[in-house]
């Protein structure tokens, strides 16, 4: 039963297509500017880019729309961080052999 509760929050609060945009938008951030005074505004850079896409998609201007965009633009920094843990523990294990 929670399991299903946890599953209809990620599929009615997260936009496939704004976590994408707003996971390689803060990837290019993170890598052409590689400055920890901007890198730790990614995640407020994600959150405004994923309100405003969401809008704009949606051309509506609701409190579902508003959460929905933040919380996919959110989800855009811990899904970059779980990827490059996954790339990090890939060379690590591959460079033991």
């Amino acid at each position: 039963m929670i399991a299903m509760d946890v599953s209809s929050i990620f599929t009615e609060y997260i936009s496939v297509l704004t976590l994408v945009i707003c996971m390689c938008v803060g990837y290019v951030v993170k890598n052409i500017i590689p400055n920890e005074k901007v890198n730790r505004f990614i995640p407020l850079i994600a959150a405004t880019l994923g309100v405003v896409i969401n809008v704009w998609v949606a051309m509506d201007f609701t409190p579902q729309v508003i959460t929905a965009g933040l919380v996919s633009g959110l989800a855009s920094t811990g899904m970059y961080e779980l990827v490059d843990q996954f790339i990090k523990l890939a060379d690590t294990t591959g460079n033991k052999d």
